[in-house]
């Protein structure tokens, strides 16, 4: 029988044995922003309007949340290393991707936008379930459940840009650190 002292006993052996090689990096696939820049340069006007008045943390874990869901490995360095430079516990990173079974570590506003990120972010029903709204409009003003929206629509299409065009994590260092 494995006990959690085998477990942890096998980790620390893992951990000092350095990887023999990485898998190769991929290389961009387009500089979107060099191409068509009248548009990358209205996606940071969206980005810039998203971000205003919304609580700079719960915005941190709305743009992790919804790029861990669409596997965008970019935009999940990047707002990982920004919210870090900016206070953000690494442990509440970590447990983001199952937060639903680590909901202790979260506030509930943060919870109901969590619920709300998955659901307009992962649209397979086709529709934003009616609980999951109102769990959120409960938390949340108008003006505010506006911004959150908000911010939910420009990261995912960040994640689009940043998955299509193979953006590669990895090389970004947050203008705070």
């Amino acid at each position: 029988m494995t006990t959690h002292t085998d477990i942890i006993g096998s980790l620390d052996t893992l951990a000092t044995v350095p990887p023999t090689e990485y898998a190769h990096e991929h290389a961009p696939r387009l500089p979107l922003a060099e191409r068509v820049p009248e548009f990358y340069r209205a996606m940071l006007r969206l980005e810039t309007a998203a971000a205003k008045d919304i609580d700079p943390t719960l915005y941190h874990l709305i743009k992790i949340r919804a790029s861990q869901i669409n596997h965008c490995g970019f935009c999940i360095d990047m707002h990982s290393k920004d919210a870090l430079a900016e206070g953000e516990t690494a442990e509440r990173i970590i447990q983001l991707s199952a937060w639903e079974e680590s909901r202790h570590f979260y506030t509930e506003r943060e919870l109901a936008a969590l619920a709300l990120t998955e659901s307009v972010t992962v649209l397979t029903d086709g529709f934003v379930p009616d609980e999951v709204y109102a769990r959120a409009a409960a938390q949340f003003d108008e003006t505010e459940l506006a911004r959150v929206i908000s911010a939910i629509v420009v990261i995912n299409a960040w994640n689009r840009i940043g998955v299509t065009t193979r953006m590669t994590p990895g090389h970004y260092t947050p203008r705070s650190a």
